[in-house]
């Protein structure tokens, strides 16, 4: 029997306190494993490597007064995003409140505030972070620049991003 992906991508945060340095380097290699898991080797990046989870539900709200909130209930997380926003975005704000489930168990004491951010803060951004690498991972970025995909629009509609 295997870990399940969830399990398998909160293993590779260690019980502590991180820097921002780290922080970034696990968000990314969380994002990494987790199209390894998936088999994904190309753009665009099926969100099915997050709604096809066990017990993880999906819903697009019009309106919702926010882009993405996540929640636990009745032994199923729910990411409810708003519906009325275009494609790309909805994409990403997906990948960003998968991440907070991932980091949920260790949200209390792995982002601590700093002098410039709050906890609040720097999770945010280490969501966005996650979210980046899920859907335009460094190596696919570097592939498409050489190929030719120079311009923010061209790589905007390959990745599938607003």
């Amino acid at each position: 029997m295997t870990r399940g992906t969830l399990a398998t991508l909160r293993d590779v945060m260690p019980p502590r306190a991180l820097t921002q340095g780290e922080a970034f380097r696990i968000a990314e290699l969380q994002a990494q494993r987790l199209l390894e898991i998936s088999g994904v080797k190309q753009p665009p990046v099926p969100m099915t490597v997050i709604t096809d989870l066990p017990k993880i539900v999906v819903q697009r709200m019009v309106p919702w007064p926010v882009s993405g909130a996540t929640h636990w209930t009745k032994g199923t997380w729910s990411i409810v995003i708003r519906g009325n926003e275009p494609f790309g975005r909805r994409r990403f704000t997906l990948a960003h409140e998968f991440k907070h489930i991932v980091d949920n168990r260790h949200i209390d004491f792995a982002y601590p505030a700093t002098r410039t951010m709050t906890h609040r803060q720097r999770a945010e951004a280490i969501c966005d972070y996650f979210a980046g690498c899920l859907l335009v991972p460094r190596t696919w970025l570097k592939k498409a620049w050489a190929s030719g995909f120079q311009d923010t629009k061209t790589l905007a509609a390959l990745f599938r991003l607003s």
